[in-house]
């Protein structure tokens, strides 16, 4: 793999450190999802806006469509694209979404774990189910952050949603979107998702109005949740960052992403430390 190009300006840096403050930090310890308005400027957003353009042109063989096929929109994702679209990797490796992981994570080292792209075309119903994103994954460790960056503003209605506090709970049954399948860990291993759509207001349920440049910043246990679309898109760019404590561990089946061959490369139980998952800040 050729070197990474980008790396954290010094004006990223001061953003990054001039945005979150302690009362952040303490709401993403406790709640597991904190919004920081206005992280990114408009030259981040246009470059994410340019690079979704070339990612939805040219889908990887990672893509896969999430609507059903009597859907009347389309909702369709895409993963690990940075290596190629050189937007998404100036913008995960060199804005200050580096540091801000770093500082909610209390890390001293950040590593880039992937991108993904999420597009809800306009009146697309599909919902996202409740679900954390841990599970899906080949990592364990708790010193983890996820944003969800749109380009396009989201009112509070059809926003992210977030259920404050559950990333500090257990895993819960990671299960497939459309069919509601236990693809990953086997049927009784894990404690099923609570019905919360059947009474919401038992829930601390937490979301927020996203206008482009708002940054939505959670943890990789926080069980979310989003709505359809209506009449305009929803273009998210999503990027994940690892921490010092985060450690691999290789599944027996096909995570979301899979990581083909990385278990002859790297041990289960070792330090994230490959090329795919580049150090993109430390202290």
């Amino acid at each position: 793999m050729a070197a990474i190009k980008f790396k954290v300006t010094e004006e990223a840096e001061a953003r990054a450190r001039a945005a979150v403050q302690e009362s952040d930090i303490a709401a993403f310890k406790n709640d597991g999802a904190i919004c920081l308005k206005q992280l990114l400027n408009a030259e981040e957003i246009a470059l994410l806006t340019r690079g979704i353009d070339e990612n939805l042109k040219e889908l990887s063989e990672r893509a896969k469509v999430a609507s059903a096929k009597d859907d009347p929109g389309y909702f369709v994702e895409d993963f690990c694209n940075w290596q190629r679209i050189e937007a998404f990797e100036k913008v995960a490796l060199s804005s200050p979404l580096p540091v801000v992981a770093g500082l909610l994570m209390e890390s001293n080292t950040v590593r880039f774990y992937h991108d993904h792209l999420l597009v809800k075309e306009p009146f697309t119903r599909q919902h996202t189910p409740w679900h954390q994103d841990q599970p899906y994954y080949n990592i364990d460790g708790r010193q983890n952050c996820s944003f969800w960056i749109a380009v396009d503003p989201v009112p509070k209605r059809i926003s992210l949603e977030f259920v404050a506090g559950s990333h500090l709970g257990p895993w819960l049954m990671p299960r497939s979107f459309l069919d509601n399948q236990a693809k990953w860990f086997p049927d009784g291993s894990l404690t099923e998702l609570p019905k919360i759509n059947e009474d919401r207001e038992k829930y601390p349920i937490i979301s927020w109005d996203i206008t482009p440049g708002d940054v939505v910043c959670f943890h990789m246990l926080t069980l979310h949740s989003s709505k359809g679309v209506e009449e305009g898109r929803r273009r998210v760019f999503s990027a994940r960052y690892l921490g010092d404590d985060i450690r691999h561990a290789p599944r027996k089946w096909v995570t979301s992403p899979e990581f083909s061959g990385l278990e002859a490369e790297l041990p289960a139980g070792a330090p994230m430390e490959h090329s795919l998952f580049p150090l993109v800040w430390q202290k």
